[in-house]
């Protein structure tokens, strides 16, 4: 990683150790690949061989957890392509999904005071709807 990469990073990684499936918005096609770090943000993944993908690409990204009975799942932007790993960024995840990460985080950062500030971070950065205003 870049020096550059690392002063941009704001959330702490975890290494991890999962199956994934990853389905991009051009292709029809499922990759399955393997999970080498997580964060509340994003991920990195092992490549797929016949993997074609470029950066800015929109993807769904499935984390199976528990022999697959939790998933873990999140639309994802390709942030880098390296030769053997992809970086994603997460955009949209849904509540069910956030409070498995959220767990998972949790328990391998062992600083709580670490984890509440990356939510407030993580809050911070997510657009907010504006409300209808009354006509």
């Amino acid at each position: 990683m870049s020096t550059q990469q690392s002063e941009q990073r704001h959330f702490s990684r975890i290494a991890f150790d999962a199956p994934a499936t990853l389905v991009c918005t051009d292709s029809e096609r499922a990759w399955l690949s393997k999970v080498l770090d997580v964060s509340l943000k994003g991920a990195l993944l092992v490549r797929p061989s016949d993997w074609q993908g470029t950066r800015g690409q929109h993807c769904t990204l499935e984390i199976k957890l528990l022999g697959d009975q939790v998933v873990i799942g999140m639309e994802v932007l390709v942030a880098h392509v390296e030769d053997d790993h992809i970086g994603f960024t997460c955009h949209q995840m849904d509540i069910d999904s956030a409070s498995h990460l959220h767990r998972l985080v949790e328990l391998n950062l062992g600083d709580e005071a670490l984890l509440q500030r990356e939510l407030a971070e993580l809050v911070a950065i997510i657009p907010t709807a504006t409300p209808p205003q009354d006509v």
